[in-house]
């Protein structure tokens, strides 16, 4: 037990020196309740169109039913915290709002790096193979951090950290080795329920429970097609991702800046301009973001978030920029431009270049954006 106590001090300290705030470790098991969770998540539909969540079910459910010889899960945790409230931004409409997550470099390339280094350092020491983990593979995360006494999952079903708010990117490394777990964290809510309260589209049906298909970041980042009507108002200017319930956590008041340097906000993603981000084509958008998050999505989805914030924004200067999208090569971003269209023109106006665009419309959904707004 000595040599396992020591071997844990060791690895706490070597994840430090790493840039990780916090470490700690939890049996590679989870309780059936926390599968059945999921799977009545996934029967009820609420990963909306993220049809990787039924098909990776049964080894989402515990770590030993994705690696059946995981004996110990390491669970890391690092310090994404803004320097200013996210919301603030909201109210600027003629700028963007983008997640605090995604104002810089792409976190799981970060982690991962710093992950294979530790864990390479751990199997010299065990002899034990190890496998490392950043939000990509079929293994809950979030339940295991909570295990693990990092934090807990909040009513917004997000990670809660006592010392860090909301923002603790994690990390997970599966090993065979067995090392000394820690305490479970417990629930600390209370009655509080700010971050369901504050969701601009409804998205929580209930206390701890998420319905993807109506979550500002799933519609922003994930979905596909064009935003469906209902959520193109309340998504304001967020273009991508929605730290809304987030931010509103009255944890962060413990939560502390970031220390590194390639999670601090870009000056130009704080709160860039909306007329700028509409003249994006996609080599522009591939050089603006580079080792972003938000080149995954690609441009004509960014485009079509965009264009979204401009028919929310009131500013009549956005019209043109409007008007030259509803001609873009893609689709989507002709549909989200035809909508920002009908919001900032005059009935008369939409209707004059309604007229002269619908002739050349050849794409249905695009026709029936046009047709929407008659």
């Amino acid at each position: 037990m000595a040599s396992t106590i020591k071997l844990k001090q060791d690895l706490i300290t070597r994840a430090k020196s790493l840039g990780f705030d916090i470490c700690q470790i939890t049996p590679a098991k989870l309780p059936l309740e926390i599968g059945e969770k999921l799977e009545q998540s996934v029967e009820l539909k609420r990963h909306a169109t993220m049809e990787w969540m039924e098909t990776t079910l049964e080894r989402r459910k515990s770590p030993t039913a994705m690696w059946d010889e995981a004996c110990t899960a390491i669970m890391l945790g690092m310090n994404y915290g803004p320097d200013s409230n996210p919301l603030q931004t909201l109210e600027q409409k003629s700028k963007a709002t983008v997640s605090v997550y995604a104002r810089n470099r792409d976190y799981h390339d970060i982690i991962k790096g710093k992950l294979k280094t530790l864990a390479g350092w751990l199997a010299s020491k065990t002899n034990e193979d190890v496998k490392v983990f950043v939000d990509t593979a079929p293994l809950m995360e979030k339940p295991l951090a909570k295990q693990a006494g990092l934090g807990w999952q909040g009513k917004h079903t997000n990670l809660v950290s006592r010392e860090f708010g909301s923002w603790l990117f994690l990390g997970s490394i599966l090993t065979k080795a067995e090392l000394p777990a820690d305490e479970a964290e417990t629930d600390h809510c209370g009655s509080c329920q700010s971050c369901l309260d504050i969701c601009p589209t409804n998205a929580f049906p209930a206390p701890y429970q998420l319905d993807a298909g109506r979550c500002i970041s799933y519609l922003t980042i994930e979905h596909d097609g064009a935003i469906p009507l209902e959520f193109r108002e309340p998504m304001g200017n967020r273009i991508y991702g929605c730290d809304d319930c987030l931010a509103v956590c009255p944890w962060n008041k413990y939560a502390q800046e970031t220390s590194e340097i390639k999670l601090k906000a870009r000056e130009d993603l704080l709160a860039p301009d909306l007329k700028e981000l509409a003249q994006l084509d996609d080599a522009s958008f591939r050089t603006k973001f580079p080792g972003s998050p938000i080149k995954r999505i690609g441009r004509n989805k960014f485009l079509r978030n965009v264009m979204i914030a401009i028919g929310n924004s009131q500013d009549q200067s956005l019209k043109a920029f409007a008007l030259h999208n509803s001609k873009d090569q893609s689709p989507i971003v002709r549909g989200a431009s035809i909508w920002a269209l009908s919001k900032l023109e005059g009935e008369s106006a939409f209707a004059d270049i309604r007229a002269k665009e619908l002739a050349s419309e050849t794409d249905e959904t695009v026709v029936e954006e046009w047709n929407r707004h008659a």
